[in-house]
Formats: structure tokens, sequence, C-alpha cells
């Protein structure tokens, strides 16, 4: 199968280079010129697993005016929320309408712009679990030993079709661990969720999720965020993953098994002053509320609270 991945960042890689080694043909594109050039020059990008065994993987990479090929099964977006719509004006000449979309975002807003380049039913959308660092241009991080991670994943329709189940078997393949669910919206709030109690709160005090999780009124704090989304997904007739108690116990399990020794990539972006994802995380939630008339009042605080940060560091680079 050939795969085209628009967003050659942590997750783009992760998810392209484990799909070429498991036999598919993989091609990347990426609008950050530094990040493409440096992996044209040394002839591919370097990758290490928990900052171990540099090696380097050949990728064959392009910007989007450089790209042409119109011959790939399923286009594979990993970008920020912002970026997006930008991003598929300019790639939107090697787009067809045979092809799928595969996407697992951060966030909320972006089926909607995907649904003006590809089909309803040829949109596959789901929740990465899986920790990957971006650490320099030409350079990633793997988090997690090999296998590490899944998916979540479902059909913009609810209706899997012959290529929805061989897309999910080539994941297979890969180690991606996915899950193919029929729950389209639920499946994407189940990472909003999660998202919404870690990242924010990671970010907010430049820490990492197992210190966060081992915090000892950690569960308090996580419960009356995961209470306040759920009333939310709840008023918008969402049909959750998980019960609120699974949803904790994830919180749990990720931020002191699988990864916590990581900094969320809403940290990420923080601490390289670049914008933040929260208005399409708590602040999604948020608006989703209010379309209720409820108030989830705790993830509006916090939305503040990041754009507070983000204000505060902006001021302080601009004065020295």
């Amino acid at each position: 199968m050939k795969f085209t991945v628009v967003g050659a960042g942590a997750m783009g890689l992760r998810y392209g280079v484990l799909l070429q080694q498991a036999g598919n043909e993989v091609e990347f594109v990426d609008a950050w010129e530094p990040h493409v050039n440096k992996m044209k020059e040394q002839g591919g990008v370097y990758v290490t697993r928990d900052k171990e065994n540099r090696h380097l993987v050949p990728v064959k990479v392009y910007t989007p005016e450089e790209y042409h090929n119109t011959d790939s099964d399923v286009v594979i977006f990993f970008l920020k929320q912002m970026q997006l719509g930008e991003m598929l004006e300019r790639c939107s000449h090697f787009f067809t309408d045979k092809q799928y979309a595969l996407t697992g975002m951060n966030g909320m807003g972006h089926i909607e712009k995907l649904l003006k380049y590809f089909k309803p039913e040829k949109v596959l959308a789901g929740t990465a679990l899986v920790a990957t660092i971006l650490k320099a241009p030409g350079e990633v991080d793997f988090v997690g030993k090999p296998g590490a991670g899944s998916m979540n994943l479902a059909n913009y329709t609810e209706k899997p079709d012959e290529m929805t189940h061989k897309v999910v078997a080539e994941l297979e393949k890969a180690n991606i661990n996915p899950t193919l669910t029929t729950n389209f919206r639920g499946t994407l709030m189940a990472k909003v969720v999660f998202n919404s109690v870690v990242n924010t709160l990671c970010t907010l005090f430049e820490i990492t999720m197992g210190e966060y999780a081992n915090f000892e009124k950690a569960d308090e704090l996580s419960r009356a965020l995961i209470d306040e989304a759920y009333d939310v997904c709840e008023r918008d007739g969402v049909k959750m993953l998980q019960t609120r108690e699974e949803e904790l116990a994830t919180v749990n399990y990720v931020s002191k098994v699988a990864n916590p020794l990581h900094y969320p990539s809403m940290y990420q972006d923080m601490s390289k002053n670049r914008p933040t994802e929260v208005d399409y995380i708590n602040g999604y939630l948020v608006k989703l509320g209010r379309k209720h008339n409820y108030e989830a009042k705790t993830h509006a605080f916090l939305t503040n609270l990041v754009h507070l940060a983000e204000h505060t560091r902006q001021e302080r680079l601009r004065e020295k």
C-alpha cells in the first residue's frame, strides 16, 4: 500500500517510518523547510528510541509545492490544528477522489476541514496514544519500546469498508496497535478528554506526566476535569468509549506506566514559544458545552490560564 504523510513532525514520522518498515511505500510532505532540507541533506531522518540507538532511516520528503504524486492509497495527516487549513490548500493538487484520509491529530476542528477535500466514507480518524518527540530538524525520538502505544480509529460514516480493514491491517503490521470502532465521535472525544487533563496541567506546571500522576491530589484534579468533559459530551449526545472511572484509569496508566517521563505535546509547543492547541482541546469542550447552555467552568479557567502563560512568555521575549 502507498501512504503519503502530510506533516513530517513527531507523530507523522513515527507512523510513516513504522509503515515503511512494515513494507509499505511512504512519502512525506512538510512545510517546515529547515526540517525538509535537513532530511534531504542527510538522506533521511535520524531516529532514536528513548534517546538511544541513533540511526538514519532513509525517507522521501518534499514541500507541498514539490510534491505531485497522486497515486497514494491513503493520505495521513498529523499537523497542529491551526496549521491544517492552509496545508490542505497547499496540498490539494495531489488529492484525488479515490484516496482515503487518515488522521490521529490532537483536539477537534480538523474533521470539518478534511471533509472539504475527501469523501465522508473515505475519512478515517482516531486517537494516537503514543509519545514521540521531534528533537531538531531531521531528528526524532520514539518514546517507548517497539510496540508501545495504541490507536483507536473509526470511519466518519461508522461503516467500515474493505479498504478500512486493509488500512487497519497495515497499521497492525507496523506495530501501531489499532482498534477499529464504529463510534466516530466517541473515539475522537476520548483523546480530547485525556488531553484536556494531562496535556494542559503538565504544560501549566512544566512537569512530566509521571510527576503529575504522582501528585497526591492528581485523581481529584483529573476527576473534576473528566466529569465536566463527560457532562458536556452527554449533553451533545456523544456516546463515550469508556466510563468516567475507566477514563481516569487510562489517565493514570498512561501517565504512571506507559509514559511517566514524557512532556506532552502542548508543553513542547509552549516551551518553544509556539502557539498551543488549547482552544481545540479544553476550549473546544467549553464551546460545545455552551451550545447546550452548560458552562464548563474549569475547562474555561484552564484555557485562559494557558493563554495567560503564552502571553507572559511572549511579553518576556519582547523585553529581551
